[in-house]
């Protein structure tokens, strides 16, 4: 009965030292530095997160606020423009009122543009004269030095003389 005994008394003995190692490596990794460290860094960045989230939202609002009041200053100008143009017709000669109407009916040039006054659309290539080589010739840009033709040569030292 001893060996029964004895063999019940290591199998116990053994399974609580298995059970006090993963105790002690549970507990041991929930202390440890890098751990808090860890979680330092997780919270950091969900603290960079949220920051971002708000700078966005700023943004956003920003450029709304920025066009809500580009928009009202359209609209007081033309308010602005059309008190002039009222007080030019009650008040002066008919062709300084005309002209201040037509300086208001006048179009900017990205609304001519687009209403049809379309302009020619810029080249991807530059023009050359004809029988000049392009830029995408494979001896363009190149001189021959020392491999001159004979016939060059000879018109390169009559010049010289």
């Amino acid at each position: 009965m001893t060996e029964f005994d004895l063999s019940h008394l290591i199998i116990v003995a053994v399974g609580m030292l298995l059970a006090g190692g993963i105790i002690g490596l549970a507990i041991g990794r929930s202390t440890s530095p890098q751990s808090k460290a860890t979680e330092t860094l997780k919270e950091e960045l969900e603290q960079l997160k949220e920051e971002q989230r708000d700078y966005q939202h700023e943004v956003a609002e920003h450029f709304a606020e920025t066009a809500d009041l580009v928009n009202n200053m359209n609209q007081s100008y033309k308010a602005v423009h059309e008190h002039l143009a009222n007080s030019a017709l009650k008040l002066s000669n008919p062709d300084i009122s005309r002209q201040i109407l037509e300086a208001g009916t006048s179009q900017p040039a990205l609304e001519s543009q687009a209403m049809g006054e379309l302009q020619e659309q810029p080249k991807d290539w530059a023009p050359k004269n004809p029988g000049d080589k392009g830029t995408l010739s494979e001896d363009f840009g190149l001189e021959k030095h020392g491999t001159a033709e004979p016939e060059e040569s000879e018109a390169k030292e009559e010049e010289k003389a």
